[in-house]
């Protein structure tokens, strides 16, 4: 029978600890050839909404699967099936809203780890919605972050989202005026809005900052100027091939032009140890995050163990008359 989680039960169970390992561990997986992903594709439906799908394999700890969810009316509605790819079996049906935002945040912190000075202890983060805090939390994780500097269109919902950012992380979390008050002198930026237009000027940055840029992932849209993606040493992204169709950031600064996309790397090849994820202190590192299967799968095999283990989720039967 399969596993039925819920955001509720998927709550109780995933942290993002749990995520960060698993994250790190499948993008090593992708580095070894044992974790294969499809990248996201997206049917467009005739009341503007949407229906996105994206898959991955990991031979290694058994499980595929992949991400479906749509968007209409104004919602937005996640769904992780996960099952073993040796058996095809169906073991498990994850609501994946949670999951997604704390798969989404992992992302980031794993590409802080390699590729942000050790040392950071300042953070701007561009962005209050929900998957913002995720963002900070993951960054805290894995840098010694004393100070957030947070900004988001609205005064009222940043000054609040600043208030429980900080009760969440125990640390200053400060709400400021202008995208560029919260990224001058910050070691870490990231970006995790919606915007259609640069959010980010290069002219803002310190030097040797990192910038996960986590936002946008629509071939028009972005969030940090041509000139932050020209002036970075290290480009990483979680999937170049998912990063040409949908990395605004990344292609309105190369085109088409297979030369400049050369400059990219995959962050499972740094997390692997194949490439420097950065060179000395000054250089600016970037990672753009698209949001990748293997995330999802990783994660989900995870909150699926522990909820058998711990007797959660309802058993629905399906498949049952094979």
């Amino acid at each position: 029978m399969a596993l039925l989680l819920t955001e509720s039960d998927v709550r109780q169970l995933l942290t993002m600890s749990m995520a960060l390992e698993a994250v790190e561990q499948a993008f090593r997986d992708v580095a070894q050839g044992t974790f294969v992903l499809h990248p996201r594709r997206r049917i467009h439906t005739p009341n503007k909404g949407f229906l996105h799908y994206m898959a991955a394999a990991d031979f290694v700890s058994g499980y595929e699967g992949l991400k479906i969810y749509t968007f209409a009316g104004g919602a937005l509605r996640f769904l992780v099936p996960l099952f073993r790819w040796d058996t095809g079996e169906l073991v498990a049906l994850i609501e994946a809203d949670f999951l997604g935002r704390v798969r989404t945040g992992a992302a980031s912190g794993v590409a802080t780890k390699f590729m942000a000075r050790p040392d950071g202890r300042a953070m701007a983060l561009i962005g209050t919605g929900s998957q913002a805090a995720t963002q900070a939390e993951a960054v805290c994780a894995v840098r010694p972050i004393e100070r957030v500097r947070v900004y988001g269109r609205k005064e009222e919902k940043r000054r609040e989202f600043a208030r429980r950012l900080a009760e969440r992380l125990g640390i200053s979390v400060e709400p400021v005026d202008s995208p560029e008050d919260a990224v001058r002198g910050a070691d870490v930026v990231c970006t995790i809005t919606t915007a259609a237009k640069p959010v980010v000027a290069s002219s803002w940055l310190a030097p040797g900052v990192h910038i996960n840029a986590a936002g946008s992932n629509l071939a028009h849209k972005c969030e940090i100027d041509g000139e932050t993606v020209r002036s970075a040493g290290v480009i990483a992204t979680d999937s170049v091939e998912q990063a040409k169709i949908e990395a605004g950031d990344l292609i309105q600064v190369f085109g088409a032009d297979a030369g400049r996309w050369s400059r990219v790397v995959e962050l499972a090849q740094i997390v692997a140890g194949h490439t420097a994820g950065r060179h000395d202190r000054e250089e600016i590192t970037l990672f753009k995050s698209n949001g990748v299967a293997i995330e999802d799968v990783a994660v989900g095999a995870r909150v699926y163990e522990l909820a058998r283990e711990r007797g959660l989720g309802r058993e629905i039967p399906l498949f049952e008359n094979r």
